[in-house]
């Protein structure tokens, strides 16, 4: 993980729908998450919150939420509240996916290691039906 955000590379947010067969809502990021790039993070994850809670226009039930973060190579504090933040209105229906090793660390110093479901890849993510059981 660098010690700051790399400026070259913005910040992308992309929601899809659906996970191969799976029923999930996957959030991809690419680029760094901090107080500066954060924000639509945050937007994408509220809106997608409501789709997964069958109250926005997607529709549906209780669905799992799951942030692909392969292409993220920086975060800071203000990515940590988000997530909390998140995981407070989702519970373990939000689900990381792919860290990099840099926010593998994060999480493991920030103590979010044990309390947000972590998973090796998007697919793992998707298909877990008893969320909670990632690595």
């Amino acid at each position: 993980m660098q010690s700051s955000p790399s400026s070259d590379r913005p910040t992308r947010v992309v929601v899809r729908e659906g996970h191969r067969a799976e029923d999930a809502l996957v959030v991809t990021v690419t680029g760094p998450l901090d107080i500066d790039t954060v924000a639509p993070l945050e937007d994408a994850l509220r809106e997608v919150g409501e789709a997964a809670h069958g109250t926005g226009a997607g529709g549906g039930g209780a669905r799992p939420v799951v942030i692909d973060l392969s292409e993220v190579d920086f975060a800071d504090s203000t990515t940590v509240n988000v997530l909390l933040r998140q995981h407070a209105a989702l519970g373990t229906r939000l689900r990381l996916a792919a860290p990099s090793p840099g926010l593998r660390r994060l999480f493991e110093l920030t103590g979010l290691e044990g309390v947000l479901p972590l998973y090796e890849t998007v697919a793992e993510a998707a298909a877990d039906g008893a969320a909670g059981a990632g690595t």
